[in-house]
């Protein structure tokens, strides 16, 4: 029952993210581009979500550091040796250890 309920609690913050987008990308662009452009016109709200999956679609995302970046970064540590992997492990770990301490 607690599985449904997190499911659906998700599933609702995800409407809710997806329209409070929307909403900010139409206030922004009724807000900015007809006073910049002469021949600009106002937007609704469906057309900015249009505008927000357009974007996603031209930009990868909104996740901030996902997309080809991960992607490359995975292929490289495909690419490494055990021995590679446990010696970057440990720069890692010794790294984040030294920021803890800061």
């Amino acid at each position: 029952m607690k599985f449904r309920i997190r499911c659906v609690g998700k599933a609702l913050l995800v409407v809710v993210a997806i329209a409070v987008l929307g909403l900010v990308v139409m206030m922004l662009w009724n807000w900015v581009v007809p006073a910049l452009f002469v021949g600009a016109r106002a937007i609704d709200f469906a057309h900015a979500l249009g505008l927000l999956v357009l974007s996603r679609i031209l930009f990868g995302g909104f996740r901030g550091h996902g997309g080809w970046r991960g992607r490359r970064h995975w292929r490289k540590w495909e690419a490494m040796t055990p021995e590679e992997r446990e010696h970057f492990q440990a720069a890692w770990r010794s790294g984040r250890d030294r920021r803890a301490g800061d």
